[in-house]
């Protein structure tokens, strides 16, 4: 029942059911918001609006409470990813390595800015702040899948296995 379906097809009551149910699964504790918030994402793919007040009142918890948290961790979305999610990193390794010039090329290319998924709905790029790979900067992420030592070609063709 909470498997990844297309959240355009969801409405409100489904989103909420959704939450309340998984929020169940977990006691309705609110020390496993954190689980609660990252099992919600994997079946909705983001956080809706819409399961932050539901969230609180299931745990018990103000909805500033529930948003703080969602607003704070930059892997919860806010809005449906694309089909592909490209990251790249943002850390100071990656940036002395050249990350910055990096992420505004693959910008330019999207035509999207860092944060947002193109027009088609193809590619979400986010930024991500380590993902462990400093010894191999820059590194970047294509749909989960970690590559280090990026640079304009490994790039061109990440961009390319996403139909960039």
């Amino acid at each position: 029942m909470l498997g990844k379906s297309s959240s355009e097809s969801m409405d409100q009551s489904d989103v909420e059911n959704i939450a309340r149910v998984i929020a169940a699964d977990y006691g309705n504790r609110p020390d496993g918001l954190l689980e609660i918030l990252h099992r919600l994402q994997g079946a909705v793919g983001y956080v809706p609006e819409e399961a932050i007040q539901v969230l609180a009142e299931a745990l018990n918890l103000s909805r500033a409470e529930v948003y703080g948290v969602v607003t704070f961790y930059h892997d919860f979305r806010h809005h449906p990813a694309g089909r592909h999610v490209l990251k790249l990193c943002r850390a100071e390794a990656c940036q002395s390595m050249g990350s910055d010039a990096l992420m505004a090329s693959v910008e330019q290319r999207l035509g999207v800015a860092c944060g947002h998924t193109t027009a088609d709905g193809n590619v979400t790029l986010e930024p991500a702040y380590c993902l462990g790979l400093c010894a191999t900067a820059p590194s970047g992420m294509l749909d989960g899948r970690v590559v280090g030592r990026l640079n304009a070609d490994r790039l061109a063709r990440l961009l390319h296995e996403a139909g960039a």
